[in-house]
């Protein structure tokens, strides 16, 4: 199904589920519970950050106002990726940056969104199209 040099414009989930810079955390968590979806990026026209269900959760364990902005509870920078980029590359990306969620953004708007989830359920293709590739040979005592 997934080749290893499949992009991600072929594995994205979309349309993303945006909130307004301006939603409260209750609003989003109602969102995030509405759609069965793990976050939500902020901004409706350009990604502002991104809030997850981590993020609520924390704001709650934090005692948060549920009317407190998500902008001040959300990730910001956002780590994000281009359609045009391979899966490996989002993986490399999501490894390196310690993320489970990547915005596909063009022009700063983001018109999808990967997630180590969509990478999981796409992973067992990849390793079947690997399993031809020889192991290395393994020295005594080099075990794991």
């Amino acid at each position: 199904m997934a080749e290893p040099d499949a992009t991600v414009e072929e594995l994205m989930t979309t349309p993303v589920e945006t909130v307004p810079a301006d939603a409260t955390l209750a609003a989003a968590a109602r969102t995030l519970d509405a759609e069965g979806i793990g976050s939500l990026i902020v901004g409706e026209d350009r990604v502002r950050g991104i809030v997850t269900e981590s993020d609520v959760v924390a704001a709650v364990g934090e005692e948060l106002d549920p009317t407190t902005p998500v902008t001040e509870h959300m990730t910001d920078p956002v780590v994000t990726i281009r359609r045009g980029n391979t899966i490996q590359a989002a993986a490399e990306r999501m490894g390196h940056n310690g993320v489970k969620k990547l915005p596909i953004v063009e022009e700063g708007s983001a018109v999808g969104i990967i997630t180590t989830t969509d990478l999981a359920l796409h992973l067992p293709d990849l390793r079947v199209n690997m399993a031809h590739q020889a192991e290395p040979e393994i020295r005594d005592g080099e075990f794991e």
